[in-house]
């Protein structure tokens, strides 16, 4: 026996060996284990490599805590909620919450996401119209400013923003920076080097502990949400950088959206920033206390839910969500996302709607970010055509959004694309909307959005090349773990 052999030997063993440990240990869903077995099928020992940077599994890690609760009447709140919509003496505002009560309580059962009914919301499509307000709402700060985002780049916008928040820290208002060190990878830390002098706190989300290798890779904190003086929330689909302004002539026009809250719900973004930022910062936790939770005096009439995910999470909260809204649906489901790589759950409930002669209407984007995750979207989209959907392709630049729309009566929109990255592997949150007055406006740049769209329809599919039938094909295999 040669030693040729026996190192063949011993790859095969350790192949058989990694994939009993994908197939039993991690207990994947049966699409994401198939792929996974191929990948260390055809890469013997490097795909094992590809696997401890992307595959793992954190389901079984309770990374953050809700030991906090009760400082906040949270615990209170959400008993009382769920006990008077179990009995049904829940107090709805307006018939939509009453009709979408099974969603309202899967959300606080399954989420803690307590139903907050006074906000006010004010919806962005551009970016320049949403930093000039965020900056704006940045320099009038007189207590706190909390900021995180996914994408922070050293640019135009990115120094932009960081020169208000040193200046705000400076005047001495507290300041902290939570951002994903996958997402933001290059930012050095001179990039921060005033907001620090000035007691500006900065942390990173998930940072390698070795200097080329990060074994939680695979795992974003994808969420973007800023909260000033406690009172004034953001969440939504832009990053920082000058690309979402449009600036980036790869992709042109940036269309996103984005919501600034006032009211109750804020406690709810507040919540999930402090928790992240616990769980990223090793030394300076933030207290649960009233200067982060003050009394709100906004007269908004929009109810709302936000809802978060992760993969340390035992469900998928807000797939969960939207399946609900989709069973739920009786007219139509609007849909803007900028990747569409549904799981089987989630197709199944769309093509069902379809099939049951709801209308539904999917708008992606003309052109790839990433183009195995576009050519996936391809063919995901073509089973949506045979269905009866609608197709749209966003042809003024590009469609980031993350935005559904249903029965123009209940919305979502968040950081959650409609894919199984932000339903397994990505940290995620998403604010659902029961107010027909929001829904209305999102259904109304949804057509001025399909003003400067082109439709797919399923003969224009069908003409498509091998070649791009064969991108779709190894894609759509690849696509569980994309």
């Amino acid at each position: 026996m040669n030693i040729v052999t026996i190192l063949l030997g011993i790859i095969i063993f350790l192949n058989i060996f990694f994939a009993v440990i994908v197939i039993f240990r991690e207990r994947k869903d049966a699409s994401a284990s198939w792929a996974w077995l191929l990948v260390l099928f055809f890469i013997p020992l490097l795909g094992f490599l590809l696997y401890m940077l992307f595959g793992q599994n954190l389901s079984r890690y309770h990374l953050f805590q809700w030991e906090d609760r009760k400082k906040l009447g949270i615990e209170k709140l959400l008993t009382n909620q769920v006990e008077q919509l179990r009995y049904d003496t829940f107090e709805y505002q307006n018939e939509v919450e009453r009709n979408y009560k099974q969603l309202i309580y899967m959300h606080l059962i399954n989420n803690d996401a307590v139903l907050m009914k006074d906000n006010h919301i004010d919806i962005f499509t551009d970016g320049n119209a949403k930093f000039d307000q965020l900056i704006a709402d940045i320099e009038a700060a007189e207590d706190h400013i909390h900021l995180q985002y996914y994408i922070l780049h050293n640019d135009q916008l990115g120094k932009r923003l960081i020169d208000a928040l040193a200046k705000k820290a400076k005047q001495g208002v507290k300041v902290r920076v939570l951002y994903d060190d996958l997402g933001s990878r290059g930012l050095r830390k001179s990039f921060f080097a005033e907001l620090r002098k000035a007691e500006g706190e900065v942390e990173r989300f998930f940072p390698s502990k070795l200097r080329w290798i990060n074994l939680r890779l695979n795992y974003r904190n994808h969420r973007k949400l800023v909260i000033i003086d406690g009172k004034i929330g953001y969440v939504g689909g832009f990053n920082v950088g000058d690309e979402y302004l449009g600036l980036d002539p790869k992709f042109g026009y940036w269309r996103d959206t984005h919501l600034r809250i006032q009211g109750t719900a804020v406690y709810a973004i507040q919540t999930r920033f402090i928790l992240d930022w616990n769980q990223a910062t090793h030394k300076k936790k933030i207290p649960y206390i009233p200067n982060h939770f003050p009394e709100q005096h906004v007269s908004g009439k929009s109810s709302m839910q936000i809802v978060t995910s992760g993969p340390d999470s035992e469900w998928e909260q807000i797939k969960n969500g939207y399946i609900k809204m989709i069973a739920t649906a009786k007219k139509s489901i609007f849909i803007q996302t900028p990747y569409f790589i549904p799981d089987a759950s989630v197709l199944d409930a769309l093509k069902i709607a379809c099939l049951s002669g709801i209308e539904v209407k999917i708008m992606i984007p003309n052109k790839p970010d990433h183009p195995f995750v576009y050519w996936a979207t391809m063919s995901y989209i073509g089973e949506m055509l045979h269905s009866g959907a609608k197709v749209y392709i966003y042809d003024n630049g590009f469609i980031h959004a993350k935005t559904i729309v249903v029965d123009n009566e209940i919305s979502s929109v968040g950081t959650a694309n409609i894919d199984m990255r932000s339903f397994k592997l990505n940290f995620e949150v998403n604010a659902f909307i029961y107010d027909p007055n929001i829904a209305m406006r999102l259904y109304d740049v949804f057509l001025n959005d399909q003003k400067v769209s082109r439709e797919l329809t399923l003969g224009g599919y069908e003409q498509r090349s091998r070649m791009i039938r064969l991108k779709e094909s190894v894609s759509r295999l690849l696509s569980p773990i994309l």
